[in-house]
């Protein structure tokens, strides 16, 4: 895992994103990529006659702002002891993201919390979790950074989602002080818990298992009360997909992990 990909357009979640992947890079001794999207709709314009235009003034305005904001950001990073590149783009941000991750080892985006607009984090992490093939990592936009080298927590169904995440996630997982592969009770499993704790111990980590009840919650709710109990940093997932409608891009726990969790994730489809 050498080459970590960052969403780097001014939100409330920018710092926190930042300091993520600035973790993460030092971690791995890998390579960061700053990606600045402006969306077309910051510059284009419509009229009553389905017309689009760009003002030249709105233009320069645009780039006026992207030009401060990644200058702030290189003063930054010119102080943070890390090799990075910035690159800026227009167009659709989540479109963008997963053309430029192609060759990328971890993406870093923000959890959406409650935001759902149509270029919020919400719609940004679920367009690229369903078409990238790079895993993601989703922080809460008031995290502090990312402690790859503590405790994780792998969320566990047997499923091809959740096993193309533990496989994905594998460097990450070799450095956590501990793991913990927890089984919510009542969900449906393909293969038993224990293939996974297998897998692991075959590239040198020791998993402990754990099955964690219902009780009538949500999966997501069992795995956040779990998620506490084991005290874990971070939490590895697969992500579900159903169809291409942004409403319905993600199943219902995937959803809601990234609505509720206030851990990040590190989730693969």
């Amino acid at each position: 895992m050498k080459s970590i990909l960052l969403y780097a357009n001014r939100d409330p979640g920018m710092e926190s994103r930042l300091q993520a992947a600035l973790d993460v890079t030092r971690l791995v001794g890998g390579h960061l990529t700053c990606i600045q999207v402006t969306p077309y709709d910051s510059f284009i314009m419509g009229d009553p006659f389905g017309g689009v235009y760009a003002l030249p003034t709105v233009i320069e305005q645009v780039q006026r702002v992207a030009g401060e904001q990644r200058r702030e950001f290189e003063e930054r990073l010119a102080g943070e002891g890390v090799s990075w590149d910035w690159l800026r783009f227009d167009g659709a941000p989540a479109q963008v993201i997963v053309d430029r991750a192609r060759l990328a080892d971890l993406i870093v985006l923000s959890l959406p919390g409650g935001d759902s607009t149509s270029l919020g984090p919400q719609a940004i992490v679920a367009d690229v979790l369903v078409h990238a093939r790079a895993p993601v990592l989703a922080v809460p936009p008031q995290g502090r950074g990312f402690d790859a080298a503590g405790p994780a927590l792998v969320a566990w169904d047997g499923s091809l989602e959740s096993s193309h995440a533990l496989r994905l996630t594998m460097p990450m997982l070799q450095r956590a002080s501990a793991v913990h592969v927890v089984t919510v009770t009542e969900s449906e499993s393909e293969f038993p818990a224990t293939d996974a704790c297998r897998y692991l111990a075959l590239h040198g980590i020791e998993a402990e298992l754990s099955e964690w009840p219902r009780e009538g919650r949500s999966i997501a709710a069992a795995l956040i009360d779990a998620a506490a109990s084991r005290s874990a940093g971070y939490v590895v997932m697969g992500a579900y997909g159903h169809t291409r409608l942004r409403e319905a891009v993600l199943g219902g726990t995937t959803r809601d992990m990234l609505h509720q969790s206030q851990l990040p994730l590190l989730l693969a489809h």
